[in-house]
């Protein structure tokens, strides 16, 4: 139980900023891009609790932590509804508003980096610091890659019926009801961590430390 505090006291707030600044950036985008569907229904909120989903946030996440003794967590966020109908370029404007949400995991990556970094340059002794902005940077890096698994309803799986030709996309688009259940499957069987998370994990990473050497050097 100590083990859970520490993790969820570490974690909370990463997470918190994770899923608010993904979803509102889904909603903010279909909204540039001409569909208000969210806007009006108060989803381009900052707002934690207009995004947070009491199973997918909180209770799978903890039933997981149980079961898994730590070692598997998934969790998710209610969908910003989006009319893609009412997109001016459907098929196009698709693509920026599904890549909207990952850009925001990415962006709140490197400003975790930047705090970090900040930390070291400033000598800050409280070990809690740093272990939350190791957080924020795994946690973002983790829904950045995993977001953009190309399977609806993933926002990658959104992005590729956007770059496929009409018939292909239309094709992609139909799994998207059982997506989900596709995608916990090849997540419980390792092949999304083996051939997807952990590679490109690898690479965000390395991304973000090439991003954050001028600051390292500046500081």
């Amino acid at each position: 139980m100590d083990q859970l505090i520490q993790a969820v006291t570490v974690y909370a707030l990463p997470v918190l900023f994770a899923i608010t600044l993904h979803e509102a950036a889904h909603g903010y985008a279909a909204r540039y891009f001409g569909d208000n569907t969210a806007y009006m229904m108060g989803r381009v909120s900052l707002n934690p609790m207009r995004h947070i989903d009491l199973i997918g946030t909180i209770l799978v996440p903890l039933i997981l932590y149980f079961a898994t003794s730590g070692a598997f967590l998934f969790g998710y966020a209610k969908p910003v509804p989006v009319n893609f109908s009412r997109l001016r370029n459907p098929k196009s404007d698709m693509i920026w508003v599904a890549l909207a949400g990952p850009a925001s995991n990415f962006v709140q990556a490197f400003l975790w980096g930047l705090l970090l970094v900040a930390l070291h340059a400033l000598a800050v002794r409280e070990i809690y610091f740093y272990d939350v902005a190791q957080a924020g940077i795994v946690v973002n890096l983790v829904m950045f890659v995993f977001n953009l698994f190309p399977l609806p309803p993933l926002d990658g799986g959104r992005i590729l019926v956007g770059l496929l030709p009409v018939r292909q996309a239309i094709a992609l688009s139909r799994i998207e009801p059982y997506g989900f259940f596709i995608v916990m499957a090849l997540v419980l069987t390792g092949i999304v961590t083996t051939f997807w998370l952990t590679p490109l994990m690898a690479l965000s990473m390395q991304a973000l430390k090439l991003l954050l050497s001028p600051f390292q050097m500046l500081l």
